[in-house]
């Protein structure tokens, strides 16, 4: 199974009904980005589940919402509130390396503390309706991070735990650790989802090999930056003007959007800057619509670029 990753800003169900309109074969399911507990202001995050609002992803990927924070209380009442739109498993970001989110134990800052990580648990899972699943790092400072979480992990019936083999203080540098991936695998007793520099078919393809108890491969970067990446994977039928398609249709799911102009032409570059490539354009002709300054600028110079 081929599972879109959470990344916030980008994968929301805005590039998710895009994606599923133009290829609909391609992903069988989506994290959705994490809903922020805030202590104390629930509500602030109560408000975001439009993005998973079950009506609103009609015609969409399937998709786990997902939940950032550790106050048990919050957690318990949002994902319950999630469980009673209908859905029947939630995951609990303890992966996250953003340094503003890991400073605060949360993401995978709380990955160093496993009495931390326990007293989440414990204090969730019980007063849940549904199901849990874990998205989390080998750790935050140090890979070995992960190994006094292993039992704590097991001791809860999670429905799964993905793993991206990288410490949070790398974000996305360096490469990502297969060989502690390997070793971990064999500790946890649960479904384990593989996380972590996927941006080719031959890559997953290798790791399908490498590891074939791991059925599930989450990919996030790979499909932002070739849009065509799980129809290769998959053997699907494909031609490349499908790229300008998806590009055409996320950019019509922007302009439709209820946000400003200025946030529509900061998102159309934000993706123009992830999908250039897939379109096999050169850097230099990447460089003409980021100077644009104005909404019909954009569009009549992302126009041009994809009649090439």
């Amino acid at each position: 199974m081929i599972i879109l990753a959470p990344m916030q800003g980008l994968t929301e169900l805005l590039f998710r009904k895009a994606y599923h309109k133009v290829f609909p074969q391609a992903i069988d399911l989506a994290v959705s980005p994490f809903l922020s507990l805030t202590h104390g202001n629930l509500n602030h995050a109560i408000d975001k589940v439009s993005d998973v609002w079950p009506e609103a992803n009609i015609d969409s990927i399937p998709v786990i919402p997902q939940i950032l924070g550790k106050e048990t209380d919050e957690f318990v009442a949002l994902a319950n509130r999630l469980y009673d739109l209908g859905y029947e498993e939630v995951n609990w970001n303890i992966g996250c390396p953003m340094r503003r989110v890991a400073g605060k134990h949360r993401g995978s800052g709380i990955l160093p503390y496993p009495d931390e990580v326990r007293e989440v648990l414990d204090g969730v899972v019980p007063r849940l309706k549904g199901r849990l699943s874990v998205k989390m790092r080998l750790g935050y400072l140090r890979s070995d991070e992960i190994y006094p979480l292993v039992p704590i992990l097991n001791s809860h019936p999670l429905a799964s735990v993905t793993i991206h083999p990288r410490i949070g203080k790398q974000v996305y540098t360096g490469v990502p650790d297969i060989e502690a991936f390997a070793d971990v695998l064999t500790l946890i007793e649960h479904p384990v989802i593989y996380n972590g520099d996927i941006c080719t078919a031959e890559r997953y393809h290798y790791l399908r090999q490498r590891f074939p108890q791991v059925e599930d491969f989450m990919i996030g970067r790979g499909i932002l930056y070739d849009p065509l990446l799980p129809l290769r994977i998959k053997g699907l039928p494909l031609h490349e003007e499908l790229a300008k398609t998806f590009l055409r249709t996320l950019v019509d799911a922007i302009l439709d959007s209820p946000i400003t102009e200025a946030a529509k032409i900061r998102k159309i570059k934000e993706y123009w800057c992830l999908q250039y490539k897939s379109l096999h354009l050169t850097e230099q002709q990447r460089i003409p619509l980021l100077h644009c300054s104005d909404l019909p600028s954009v569009l009549h110079t992302l126009d041009e670029l994809l009649s090439q």
